[in-house]
């Protein structure tokens, strides 16, 4: 099987695991553009990890529970694509949880912060329509 094959499979499960809609999750990872194995090195010193370029700012909370060290928790993030995808959905499902707006959600997975999580946003939903997953208008 092909790494793309495998993702997308992981995406769909991932997608119904957490009640998130698949396209969102596909223009994330479109938008995020990471790779399995992948560190990128953020300003403020944390690191975005693997595919869907989950922030190292959740290895805490993952690593506890998940059981396992900071150390490990990283490795599986950054180098599995169905543990990158799977908290890339879970992630987004607390920030629509929280906010109860999917438009939000997606604004935050990338930041809290206004100016960089809406222009975030209108990347993903611009990416959506590009790709036909979802209709102008819509």
């Amino acid at each position: 099987m092909s790494a793309s094959t495998v993702l997308a499979a992981c995406l769909m499960l991932a997608s119904q695991t957490y009640s998130v809609p698949p396209a969102v999750l596909v223009g994330i990872y479109k938008a995020e553009g990471g790779q399995v194995g992948q560190e990128v090195a953020n300003e403020n010193g944390s690191y975005d990890l693997g595919p869907m370029q989950i922030n190292t700012i959740w290895l805490p909370e993952l690593s506890k529970q998940w059981g396992v060290n900071e150390s490990t928790a990283r490795r599986w993030i950054r180098d599995d694509a169905c543990t990158n995808v799977g908290v890339a959905a879970w992630i987004l499902r607390g920030h629509i949880d929280e906010t109860k707006s999917l438009s939000q959600a997606i604004a935050h997975y990338h930041s809290r912060t206004p100016r960089y999580g809406t222009k975030y946003k209108s990347r993903v939903i611009g990416i959506l329509k590009e790709s036909g997953l979802v209709q102008n208008g819509h």
